[in-house]
């Protein structure tokens, strides 16, 4: 019964998450919905971190859009026109800003 509740309260918390990450505030990519683009506003992480996300494109002011993200897991984004698998962990360090559109249709 308390696993239970405790996902629920989990679950309460992601649905509030993702509302955020379409209403224009500050959150992690983790909680961005599939189809839905936003920007980079900041990484959080060490040196190594930073600069490896750096150097995968996820700079301040980057274009991301979700491709995959079931809410466990790893995610795939698209980033500078290529797509990347992200652990959770990752994600969570990546903040963003949405940007409120839908994804373009890739070709």
């Amino acid at each position: 019964m308390h696993a239970k509740k405790h996902f629920h309260l989990w679950e309460h918390f992601r649905r509030r998450e993702r509302k955020a990450a379409t209403d224009g505030r500050a959150v992690t990519l983790g909680a961005l919905p599939a189809g839905k683009t936003a920007t980079v506003a900041e990484l959080q992480g060490g040196r190594g971190f930073t600069t490896r996300m750096a150097a995968l494109g996820f700079t301040p002011g980057a274009q991301v859009t979700m491709i995959q993200n079931f809410g466990r897991g790893p995610v795939i984004v698209m980033v500078r026109g290529t797509r990347i698998a992200l652990g959770r962990g990752e994600a969570e360090h990546v903040w963003i800003s949405a940007n409120g559109g839908e994804a373009h249709e890739e070709s």
